[in-house]
């Protein structure tokens, strides 16, 4: 067996710690602290693959582990989640929901195996696993800490489950930071925005990390609605 690269796999390995960690929790009834854990697993999912590349210590190895790791952290975790916080009373259905989003997240992951090297590296076919992960977390953590009542909202959780189960199978293009050139020039209103953004996150981060990520996922949508409906409206040439 040819040798592993220790850092970028142990990154990983607290990538896939941090998804069992929010399974944990979720069985002993606490959905914050599982929430929580999967908000981390992202961070290190994140870091891995930069750390990867920036040390050129990428591997085959390194891919199929970090797959791993992403579906329990983001397709398990989340789905086991959802059916213990708010969709367990709902029976059958409840519990369809949940699978339908482990299945839709491994499929998700298959696909991206797959085709990586035949997409744009600026771009995802569909809503990245650990984005719907994200809006799951994110959105437990808020409702939790608004002190809503799970029964209010229980059956539009529902379709929101079935709605980010598609997202993530679609063709929808969503943007990717993974490529992104931390070097590159930009402007100083973009610099003013993202130091806002870091703020609001840090002032409230139960709040703000889900305004953040869903408004990234409407904002990916309406982007991709207008450019549809400008294609659709633009004069054949003969």
């Amino acid at each position: 067996m040819r040798k592993i690269y220790l850092v970028p796999n142990l990154v990983t390995t607290a990538n896939l710690f941090c998804g069992f960690y929010s399974l944990i929790c979720a069985v002993n009834n606490e959905p914050v602290q599982a929430a929580w854990a999967m908000v981390a697993a992202t961070v290190f999912d994140a870091l891995d693959g930069r750390i990867a590349r920036l040390a050129k210590a990428t591997s085959e190895f390194g891919v199929q582990y970090d797959s791993l790791s992403d579906l329990v952290s983001f397709g398990v975790a989340p789905g086991f989640l959802l059916y213990s916080w708010a969709l367990r009373d709902l029976g059958r259905v409840g519990f369809v929901a949940s699978f339908l989003f482990l299945v839709c997240g491994a499929l998700r992951l298959a696909r991206f195996n797959v085709t990586t090297e035949m997409l744009p590296k600026g771009v995802f076919q569909g809503l990245p696993i650990p984005g719907g992960a994200g809006l799951v977390s994110t959105f437990v953590i808020f409702s939790e800490s608004m002190k809503w009542n799970v029964e209010g909202f229980r059956f539009s959780l529902l379709i929101a489950t079935f709605l980010i189960s598609a997202l993530m199978i679609s063709s929808i293009p969503f943007p990717s930071f993974k490529e992104l050139n931390w070097r590159s020039k930009g402007s100083f209103g973009l610099l003013i925005m993202g130091v806002l953004a870091l703020v609001l996150v840090a002032l409230h981060p139960d709040l703000m990390l889900f305004v953040v990520i869903s408004g990234y996922v409407i904002s990916c949508l309406i982007w991709n609605s207008v450019r549809a409906l400008r294609k659709g409206s633009a004069p054949k040439v003969a």
